[in-house]
């Protein structure tokens, strides 16, 4: 090894994970890196820094080994080819990971509006009357939605928001798919004891 950025993420990699590791043998060899004399022998890092991301044996079974990490590591630094590959495949599982999420999000908005109309719809027919302010109004949706949340999540969508400070959105919003299906369900429930009514 005589590559610089190679030794350095060795450096790096055994500070993250090996808590008997030697930093101050491993700033010497960083040091020297990159001189047309220096060359590091794996057997020489391992007993130098107390390094375990590698492991070097001699003898007729023997051979050097390492962590896959640094196994990538150096195999993009030999392959040109090889680098590239990693970099595209890193694209491709981002991507894919991404467009995951993107879809998780969408399912879960489409369930979050599935019944919302519908409920809304059956509060306006059969709970709102002109008597009513506008206030009044906002109110009776508010406690027809709190009536779910409640059942759902154990809390109105105002106990959420003053525990929930940090987040943005509102209690649906950050609910799983399981729970929005059954929300679904609820609202479709109550509008329909709404329209029988219920109390």
């Amino acid at each position: 090894m005589r590559n610089r950025s190679t030794i350095e993420f060795l450096g790096l990699w055994e500070k993250l994970n090996n808590p008997i590791f030697k930093p101050i043998e491993f700033e010497r060899f960083k040091n020297e890196a990159g001189a047309n004399a220096f060359v590091l022998s794996p057997q020489r890092w391992i007993e130098a820094t107390n390094a375990i991301g590698i492991i070097s044996k001699s003898g007729r079974y023997g051979g050097t080994y390492a962590h896959k990490d640094i196994a990538f590591e150096f195999a993009s630094w030999v392959s040109p080819e090889f680098k590239f590959y990693i970099i595209k495949n890193y694209q491709r599982l981002k991507e894919d990971e991404n467009s995951k999420l993107s879809l998780e999000w969408n399912v879960n908005r489409i369930l979050s509006k599935l019944n919302y109309k519908i409920h809304t719809d059956a509060i306006k027919a059969n709970l709102i009357s002109n008597e009513l302010t506008p206030s009044q109004i906002g109110i009776t949706y508010a406690n027809e939605a709190d009536t779910l949340n409640v059942a759902l999540f154990g809390k109105t969508a105002k106990v959420w928001r003053d525990e929930s400070t940090d987040l943005k959105g509102n209690i649906r919003d950050y609910a799983t798919i399981k729970q929005l299906i059954v929300m679904v369900n609820l609202e479709n429930m109550n509008a329909n004891m709404i329209e029988k009514g219920v109390s």
